[in-house]
């Protein structure tokens, strides 16, 4: 709904991603993509049709099961969705502290992902003290963080 407007986002979507592919999904802007993106990430259940994740119907499950499904997925969002109050660090370690890794081990991993994307010296900067770009690579460290089976990016290349 867009006020009480109903707004069909998505018809007649089909498509399967099989292991090891990359699939880009382009459109002009209000096309969809976004709304895909959290179909795919199990953040949203569809109002019709059904979404398999892992031959799992996404839409049969509780919040719980999605909560415990979602930990196979990495998302980059779109406007990264970084804790302001937490360092780049701690943002990367923080899907790691809902798994029972101890704090060493989430420091050691989350300090390896940021030197792989290059922010090995701004490990300790809050997100308002980086750029977009280094925002987006904490991002993408952070949805890499938990070892994903599936990584979802949202304008990937927007702050590049």
């Amino acid at each position: 709904m867009l006020g009480s407007i109903p707004v069909h986002a998505l018809r007649g979507v089909n498509i399967a991603v099989e292991e090891g592919e990359f699939v880009s999904i382009l459109g002009p802007s209000g096309s969809g993509k976004s709304t895909l993106l959290n179909l795919l990430g199990a953040l949203d259940v569809p109002s019709s049709g059904t979404v398999e994740i892992a031959g799992t119907d996404v839409s049969t499950l509780s919040e719980a099961e999605r909560a415990l499904l979602r930990r196979k997925i990495g998302i980059v969002f779109q406007f990264f969705n970084l804790i302001g109050r937490l360092n780049a660090r701690e943002n990367v370690e923080l899907p790691l502290s809902i798994g029972n890794m101890n704090r060493s081990h989430r420091r050691q991993r989350a300090e390896e992902l940021l030197e792989i994307v290059g922010l090995k010296d701004r490990m300790t900067h809050k997100p308002q003290e980086l750029s977009g770009g280094e925002r987006q690579r904490v991002a993408i460290a952070r949805a890499l963080a938990a070892k994903p089976d599936f990584l979802l990016m949202d304008e990937p290349t927007g702050n590049i």
